[in-house]
């Protein structure tokens, strides 16, 4: 039987992350992913938030991503769009990448990271007891490992094997998402909303000019569009396409060369639990809910963020098996946030009277500078807190990438971020701090910035005199030469001190 320290169910986004970020780390990981290759039928989420794009920065990945999509502003919420231009980040914009890209884009950082990829394989099952966990395969083989994590979708058979309970809310509308080729051409792209919901067509290569999406004159198109029963639990097909196609446009356009559908609800469902015992789970996992705002692939790959170090550390040793429950209580409330506002955005997008009247009142109240900077910074991921207690207003957010002057010359946040290890950065006198029970675990950085401490959507807040980042990029202690808190933060996040 093969062992590893972690084994991966799903090579999806929230896989592969979770798997860098575990490789980073230096722990023997590997995804079980059914697929054959990381080709992926169909483009399925469309681009990247502002967070998202962050979070790639602070690996030093970025950059990749960024070569290959389009910038644009992409926070929205039912149906208002949100300008993050003048956030306080380097990415206050979304990126236009389709998710076939974005897997192609992890999992060749990921082979760079020389994780193995059982390919064609699906987990069939498991058993865990005290020291591990045995994984059933669908070739007949078995691995062992110390955690499994189910990143297998909302499916889920990792969830459903350990019993964790999936509560939430029936769906009320059904849609069929799928690309295909069209002969005829629509008078007119973009959206189209009835009483039933929301209804799409467009190309699926674009370019964004000024703000605006330009169409290709030629290609295959994606395609949503309402159907006119809930309740189906057949596969769809082109004639179930056709059928929905024509009750909304009154014509199907000719549609033929299927390339790829699905059918999706507005069912919205949340684990009870991230963890049961030795067996985690994240992304669709553990939350699904409409698609709306473009925020599954987002939430998923910030759980697997949040994830990745602490498992890091459990497994090396650092850390006691408690640190795994922080896991479920910073990443749930997330989740659930997540679930709500894609549940209201729903109803919004319905285009009865009386929806349209709520519609433009909630429009006009975005309208107004508080609540759009608010909604603007939980849409784009920019405004995520992690309830660590009273402080600093800095405590439990994302620590802004600053230009640093240090020793070794300038330097920004991001970059010291890039092997996922916490840093502690201190802007007093140098020297002042002393962690030599942590060497080797936490990152010193005597460091001067002279500018302003800003965050997305509450603004200008007092410079602190030292700050512990997490791995993730979150602030675990804030504080100054008082060093207040600071062991005890430590101590929390990074494992008891060594003599």
């Amino acid at each position: 039987m093969t062992e590893h320290a972690v084994v991966i169910a799903g090579g999806g986004p929230t896989g592969l992350m979770l798997a860098g970020e575990l490789a980073l780390a230096g722990v023997d990981v590997a995804i079980v992913e059914r697929r054959a290759s990381q080709d992926l039928a169909g483009s399925r989420a469309g681009g990247l938030h502002s967070r998202t794009i962050e979070v790639f920065d602070q690996r030093g990945i970025a950059d990749r991503f960024l070569a290959e999509g389009q910038k644009a502003q992409v926070a929205a919420f039912a149906g208002v769009q949100f300008d993050i231009s003048g956030f306080p980040t380097r990415h206050p914009y979304g990126l236009g990448l389709r998710q076939n890209h974005i897997e192609r884009i992890l999992a060749g950082w990921v082979d760079e990271l020389k994780v193995p990829i059982y390919r064609g394989i699906e987990v069939t099952g498991f058993a865990q007891d005290d020291t591990g966990v045995d994984v059933e395969l669908s070739d007949g083989r078995s691995l062992r490992a110390r955690y499994l994590v189910g990143c297998d979708g909302g499916r889920s058979l990792v969830r459903k094997a350990a019993g964790i309970a999936f509560p939430g809310s029936d769906p009320t509308t059904s849609n069929l998402i799928a690309e295909a080729e069209l002969a005829e051409t629509p008078p007119e792209w973009g959206i189209r909303r009835d009483a039933l919901g929301t209804n799409a067509l467009g190309r699926i290569e674009y370019e964004i000019r000024n703000g605006e999406i330009v169409y290709a004159d030629h290609g295959p198109v994606g395609i949503l569009v309402t159907e006119q029963h809930v309740g189906e639990t057949t596969e769809p097909t082109l004639g179930d396409l056709s059928a929905a196609l024509i009750r909304v446009y009154g014509t199907d356009y000719g549609i033929h060369s299927l390339t790829w559908i699905s059918r999706f609800t507005d069912a919205a469902r949340q684990a009870a639990s991230y963890r049961k015992g030795r067996v985690l789970i994240a992304g669709d996992a553990a939350h699904v809910h409409p698609p709306d705002g473009g925020q599954g692939l987002q939430t998923g790959v910030q759980d697997a963020v949040n994830l990745g170090w602490k498992l890091a550390q459990v497994v090396k040793g650092t850390s006691p098996e408690s640190l795994l429950d922080t896991y479920h209580t910073e990443r749930h409330p997330i989740g659930a946030r997540v679930l709500r506002n894609t549940m209201a955005a729903i109803v919004l997008r319905r285009d009865d009277e009386r929806t349209k009247a709520l519609r433009d009142t909630i429009a006009e109240l975005l309208g107004m500078d508080e609540p759009r900077k608010r909604f603007a910074a939980e849409m784009s991921g920019l405004g995520v807190h992690y309830d660590l207690g009273p402080g600093h207003p800095l405590l439990g957010r994302r620590m802004p990438d600053l230009d640093l002057l240090t020793a070794g010359g300038p330097v920004r946040v991001f970059t010291l971020l890039h092997d996922a290890r916490p840093v502690l950065l201190n802007f007093g006198e140098a020297g002042a701090f002393d962690i030599t029970p942590w060497a080797g675990r936490v990152l010193l950085i005597d460091a001067e910035y002279d500018g302003k401490w800003e965050l997305p959507a509450i603004g200008a807040v007092a410079a602190p005199g030292a700050v512990l980042i997490r791995p993730d990029g979150y602030m675990a202690w804030v504080g100054d030469v008082n060093k207040v808190g600071l062991v005890d933060a430590l101590t929390t996040w990074f494992g008891p001190a060594r003599l």
